[in-house]
């Protein structure tokens, strides 16, 4: 971000004493990618504290990732747009419990993210793509979505988030008759969650073993 703020700088030098007004675009949209950069963070920022209970009715937040992703797509930003547009989709499902916009969402978000390589975002809109099946009580199709998003994250390192899809992959064996698995599935997630000190993933594991 602080590379593309000198530019667009260098760029208003060249306009102003060069007089060459033709990359003042060039500086616009380099401010746009900056600026949708912040909104993203800023919107992950507030659905942090509404998770923590300290977030309000979320309207800021929504405005935040749908400004992200009208000027990542206004900069031809596919892997930038796919993230925000994932993000639109966590809002509708986590904050305001509507799966049609939601779903809408994520799968504009996966062809994007499909389209751009973005193996991170695909396997959040996987995971979240599980969870509304999960919900709808659709276990097959949860147990599918979820086991492709632990093996992107497995592929990209991202041991934090196998942990979490592997307690709801717990659930779903739970829910399918399958407690022997259940339970190996909540021991391996524990391993991970304590290696990676995710306090919060170990939390939801205890949190099934009770339920179990």
């Amino acid at each position: 971000m602080d590379e593309r703020l000198e530019r667009a700088r260098e760029l208003y030098e060249r306009a102003v004493f060069g007089g060459d007004v033709a990359v003042l675009e060039t500086a616009d949209r380099g401010l746009d990618g900056v600026e949708a950069d912040l909104a993203l963070a800023r919107g992950q920022v507030l659905h942090a504290r509404f998770l923590d209970g300290q977030g309000g009715p979320g309207e800021e937040e929504l405005g935040l990732f749908e400004r992200a992703a009208e000027l990542y797509r206004t900069v031809g930003d596919v892997r930038g747009e796919g993230e925000a547009l994932l993000w639109v989709g966590i809002f509708h499902q986590v904050v305001r419990e509507d799966e049609a916009p939601a779903a809408a969402a994520f799968e504009r978000a996966q062809e994007l993210a499909t389209q751009a390589g973005d193996k991170l975002t695909l396997s959040y809109v996987l995971r979240h793509l599980g969870i509304a099946e999960h919900m709808a009580g659709r276990l097959p199709a949860a147990r599918e979505r979820l086991a492709e998003s632990v093996r992107l994250r497995r592929e990209i390192g991202f041991m934090t988030g196998v942990a979490a899809n592997l307690v709801g992959l717990a659930y779903i064996a739970a829910a399918e008759g399958r407690r022997d698995d259940a339970v190996a599935v909540l021991d391996e997630a524990a391993e991970i969650a304590e290696a990676e000190g995710a306090a919060t993933v170990l939390g939801w594991v205890e949190e099934a073993r009770r339920q179990l």
